[in-house]
C-alpha cells in the first residue's frame, strides 16, 4: 500500500548484496548531504545535498550524481531483495553522506520498512539536533555511529564543527540503543597516535562504550575528487591496513573496550 506522502529525498545510489553493512545480506540506500567536511572524505560525492555533476571515467561524459526519490520508490527497489534478508537475517541499512540531513524522510523510510518487517540499521555521524536523533534511532534495530576525535578543538580542525553534539547524541544513543557500534576512522597525522588511542579510550571508559571497531583510512575515494575537480587533502598519504592498527587495537583493549579492526 502507498505511504501517501510527498517526502523526497535526494539518493546518489542503492547498493545490493551488501555484506559488510550490517547482519546478513543487504541493501544500502546511500542519501545526498552531509554537515560535516572530513577532509579524508572517500564519497565526496555525497557532502552536497543536491544533485551534481561529475566525469563518469567509464562512459567519457559528465553524469549527474543524485537522483530525488520517495520513499514508495525506494521500498519498491529494496522490497526486490526480501528473500535475501529472510534467509540472511539481514535487511537495509541507510548510509551517506549523513542519513539526518534529510532526517524527516529517513525516518519515515525505516518506520516504513519495520512495518513490513524489515531489519534497519544506519550509519551516522550524529551530527543533527537531540530531539531529531532521538526520534531516528527509534526506528534502527542497527546503529553505527562515528566518533572522529574526543577534541573539540582538533575536531573543528578536521571537520569543521566541534564534537559537542556529536557526543552528546551518542550519550542519547548509549542509552536508549542496545544494538550500538561506535566507530573510529583512523587517519593519519589526525588521530592515528597512541595518545589519541589513550585519549579515545578514557572517553568510551567514561561514557559506557564497551565496542568499537577502528576503520583504517584508505584511498579509494581518491580519483572522486578528480573527476568532481576538486582538490583532495591526502593525496600523497599512504593508506593504512588492518595489521598497521594493532597498537592502537591493543590501547584500546587494555581498557577492557572490545575492538575489531575492520
Amino acid at each position: 500500500m502507498p505511504t501517501q506522502t510527498s517526502l523526497q529525498a535526494c539518493i546518489f545510489n542503492i547498493q545490493k548484496f551488501s555484506i559488510h553493512d550490517g547482519p546478513g545480506i543487504r541493501t544500502v540506500v546511500f542519501f545526498k548531504g552531509c554537515p560535516l567536511r572530513c577532509y579524508w572524505c572517500a564519497n565526496p560525492e555525497s557532502q552536497s545535498g543536491k544533485p551534481e555533476k561529475m566525469w563518469n571515467n567509464q562512459q567519457k561524459k559528465y553524469t549527474t550524481i543524485g537522483e530525488y526519490k520517495t520513499i514508495d520508490e525506494i521500498i519498491d527497489e529494496v522490497m526486490k531483495d526480501l528473500p535475501f534478508y529472510e534467509e540472511s537475517g539481514g535487511g537495509v541499512t541507510l548510509s551517506g553522506g549523513e542519513v539526518l540531513y534529510q532526517a524527516e524522510f529517513a525516518t519515515e523510510l525505516l518506520k516504513q520498512l519495520k512495518t513490513k518487517g524489515i531489519h534497519t540499521a544506519s550509519e551516522t555521524t550524529g551530527q543533527a539536533r537531540p530531539q531529531v536523533f532521538e526520534k531516528f534511532i527509534q526506528q534502527v534495530d542497527a546503529l553505527y555511529f562515528d566518533v572522529k576525535h574526543y577534541d573539540p578543538k582538533k575536531h573543528r580542525e578536521g571537520i569543521g564543527a566541534t564534537n559537542k553534539l556529536i557526543l552528546k547524541n551518542l550519550g542519547c544513543a548509549l542509552q536508549e540503543h542496545q544494538n550500538l557500534t561506535v566507530r573510529i576512522p583512523v587517519i593519519p597525522n589526525f588521530n592515528d597516535s597512541s595518545e589519541d588511542a589513550e585519549q579515545f579510550a578514557h572517553l568510551f571508559n567514561k561514557m559506557g562504550v564497551t565496542k568499537i571497531e577502528l576503520l583504517p583510512f584508505h584511498q579509494f575515494g581518491q580519483k572522486k575528487y578528480e573527476n568532481l575537480n576538486r582538490k583532495y587533502e591526502m593525496q600523497d598519504v599512504p593508506q593504512l591496513h588492518t595489521e598497521d592498527l594493532d597498537y592502537f587495537r591493543d590501547i584500546i583493549e587494555n581498557y577492557n573496550i572490545s575492538c575489531l579492526v575492520r
